[in-house]
């Protein structure tokens, strides 16, 4: 199985390149100094993928400051300003494009498509001359041959280069660009005879424009291109490569029918429609070369979903003409993580960085023939995507085994009603009025009356009713480092109900446990299942006011790992059931559709991180409030929770109409079945009732029954005929679910 590199960061893993460079354009040093840093940062390069296994690795993707500016110089279009004379550019002329000079300013600078990495922009027009004036490509060619390694040339692409310029200054901006195709295809035609002659079997087109938006006319230059270079690439395997998005049908169409091309290349990552397009048509006898491993991110690949990909596309292509790949070049990640000596080792662990990268496409081509290294994709498994080990019905059985539950489980939210006593018990210990002791013994007291209260009623999963704690949030901010809180910093949530966000001014860590001594204080007090009760990472960012010197993801993913640590706790103390509250995690959602993606991707994967280090046994419970969840369906089933319990009863069972519509769901979930909101007391009937609607679209085995919200702000005398009613209708239900079988 092959494997390719489209191309790889020029820096170097400490920015030798950048000193080097800064170095020589102070004056400090010679133009030897400055190519001897560059030949030893290639060298290095290719030796490496070449260790690592790498058949297609690339040259010429190295550049002293861009490859666009590199094929202007290939095709000598230096703007008139710099006073080239002509023959072989040498740096003067190249950093004054790049940089301008002491007369004449630099060429313009823009963004490359959607990445950070800015292009020097081509001015072209009808008076341009070309000629072939930069022999870069070849020399790079020969000098990773020199050392024994054989490379695939990268260029790019002669359609998309006239593309990504502009017209030059006093050219008609109504000038046609890509009318000069007729003029740079000659020069094209040369370099590629040079690299022939020099040995070169493969060739790499970047052709990137082909994901944007292009009308017939623009489609038709690429036809035109390689028609026109077809005799002269003949005896060469061509690859085009595209990145950065799906390619359009229009284009793929265009793409997979150009003349003389072998090989395409294309992102997988941000171009999943693809996919689509690939098993629907992909021509016969042509390689693929799968852009699966994610060049633009420092996150190491889930090996086993790239996998599943490449054995899908394996069908399609066929084994002999599949090629791993990376999804672009990997110029707009890190290097190295070899080099980050303090970071956190579990942090580290679910990185990859250019160099981890290039193990990775090799790992994959190599588990693709048939020789996958299992302890690197369980070290990747444990690295990537933190997901559990088992698929939640495994672990479903094997949570029943152990708590033993009827069908139909019962259960609270979490919260209790929180009486006027126990504020004042809360607020005299604060204000120190009241010794450590007193504080804990009254709550531990009002922990008792709680679990008993449930034992009555016989409910089957407990909660401690939370008597400890003021807010879900501000509870695990006062615990955690990095927040900080006010006294007045109110702000309306409805009503009359304020609320004050704690403000996350520096980085987020959980010094001590925060909860294991409430929860295995009440798990001594009944032999029933006891809930831990944590308030999930998403929520904890979405209800403070959060730093702004760093994207919100990177904060998140800091809360998650503290609450990591305090799941895990909570298990190793006994703890079977733990709930993980993500109330917010719809209302960040971003107003633009275009980012929803995005959002969902990182804050689902901060939920998973907080509970991928559990045992199959221990149930994973998360609630979440107020919203329309029926657009973000498949992210709540991947964040992969054992039970989830849904505030339904408001929203007028919105929420029922999704798995009407043949959403399959194979966890367990507990959509409300009355409003706590409302001091009203529901009957038996109604409750029942309700089972009976959620039971017509849900199995029985995975269903759940519980109020929709927590009881924090009702008084015991509507909690308690109401949750009386809960369990009397859950037992009729039960009873006639029985004499039915």
């Amino acid at each position: 199985m092959a494997s390719h590199i489209v191309g790889y960061p020029r820096m170097g893993p400490k920015r030798e390149l950048k000193f080097a460079l800064e170095s020589f354009w102070d004056g400090k040093s010679s133009a030897e100094d400055l190519e001897k840093v560059a030949t030893d940062l290639r060298s290095s390069i290719w030796k490496q993928m070449s260790e690592a296994g790498i058949k297609y690795i690339p040259s010429n993707t190295f550049s002293y400051y861009d490859q666009v500016l590199d094929t202007t110089a290939m095709l000598g279009a230096v703007p008139e300003r710099y006073s080239w004379t002509g023959g072989e550019i040498g740096l003067s002329t190249y950093f004054s494009m790049a940089r301008g000079n002491a007369t004449v300013p630099a060429m313009e600078m823009t963004k490359w498509f959607d990445t950070n990495y800015h292009f020097i922009v081509p001015e072209l027009g009808p008076r341009t001359k070309f000629s072939y004036a930069s022999h870069k490509a070849v020399s790079e060619y020969k000098e990773a041959k020199a050392l024994g390694i054989d490379t695939v040339p990268v260029l790019i692409g002669p359609v998309s280069y006239l593309l990504l310029s502009k017209p030059a200054k006093g050219v008609e901006k109504s000038f046609s660009l890509l009318s000069l195709l007729g003029s740079i295809l000659p020069i094209y035609k040369e370099v590629v005879a040079e690299l022939k002659a020099a040995g070169a079997s493969w060739i790499q087109f970047d052709e990137p424009t082909l994901v944007k938006d292009l009308d017939a006319h623009e489609l038709a230059a690429f036809s035109s291109a390689y028609a026109e270079l077809e005799s002269a690439v003949s005896g060469l395997n061509v690859l085009i490569e595209t990145y950065f998005a799906d390619i359009p049908a229009e284009s793929y169409k265009t793409l997979t029918s150009l003349s003389g091309v072998t090989a395409y290349g294309f992102d997988l990552i941000r171009g999943a429609k693809t996919l689509d397009l690939i098993r629907s048509s992909f021509p016969s006898g042509k390689y693929l070369f799968a852009g699966v491993v994610d060049g633009r991110n420092i996150w190491a690949d889930d090996l086993a979903a790239s996998l599943s990909t490449l054995q899908s596309l394996e069908v399609v292509a066929g084994k002999d003409k599949l090629v791993v790949s990376t999804s672009c070049s990997l110029m707009h990640t890190a290097v190295d993580l070899v080099n980050e000596t303090k970071l956190d080792d579990e942090i580290k662990s679910w990185l990859a960085f250019a160099a981890q990268k290039v193990v990775e496409v090799n790992a994959l081509a190599k588990a693709l023939a048939g020789q996958k290294d299992e302890a690197y994709f369980a070290a990747a498994l444990k690295g990537s995507d933190h997901r559990r080990a088992t698929n939640v019905s495994a672990r479903l059985d094997a949570q029943q085994k152990k708590l033993n539950l009827p069908i139909l489980p019962t259960t609270t939210i979490g919260s209790f009603p929180q009486t006027v006593e126990l504020r004042r018990v809360r607020r005299e210990y604060k204000a120190k009025k009241i010794s450590e002791e007193e504080y804990v013994s009254a709550i531990k007291e009002e922990i008792s009356k709680v679990v008993k209260i449930q034992e009555e009623l016989d409910i089957d999963v407990l909660v401690h009713g939370e008597p400890e704690r003021n807010d879900m949030v501000e509870y695990f901010g006062e615990q955690l480092s990095g927040f900080a809180f006010t006294a007045n910093g109110w702000v309306q949530s409805y009503g009359s109900r304020c609320v004050k966000p704690p403000i996350i001014y520096g980085d987020v860590s959980r010094p001590n446990p925060m909860t294991v001594f409430w929860s295995k204080t009440a798990q001594s007090m009944t032999s029933r299942p006891m809930k831990g009760m944590l308030t999930g990472p998403v929520t904890i960012l979405n209800w403070s006011f959060v730093r702004n010197d760093q994207p919100r993801f990177e904060t998140c993913y800091q809360i998650a790992l503290a609450i990591k640590k305090e799941v895990e706790d909570l298990e190793a103390a006994g703890i079977q059931v733990i709930q993980i509250d993500e109330a917010a995690l719809r209302e960040g959602l971003p107003l633009r559709k275009s980012e929803h993606a995005f959002y969902l991707d990182w804050a689902v994967h901060s939920f998973r991180i907080t509970n991928c280090g559990v045992q199959d046994t221990t149930q994973i419970h998360t609630h979440m409030c107020y919203s329309n969840f029926n657009d973000i369906i498949h992210s709540i089933i991947d964040m992969d929770a054992d039970v989830i319990t849904i505030e339904n009863s408001r929203s007028d069972e919105k929420l029922l109409s999704v798995f009407r519509e043949g959403v399959k769901y194979g966890a367990g979930i507990g959509p409300g079945v009355y409003d706590i909101h409302s001091p009203r007391i529901p009957t038996t009937e109604e409750i029942a009732d309700r089972i009976n609607k959620m039971l017509a679209v849900l199995d029985t085995n995975i269903l759940w029954v519980n109020p929709d919200c927590g009881l924090k702000t009702r008084k015991y005398t509507e909690v308690k005929p109401a949750l009386t009613n809960m369990v009397s209708a859950t037992k009729l239900i039960r009873t006639q679910l029985a004499s039915a079988k």
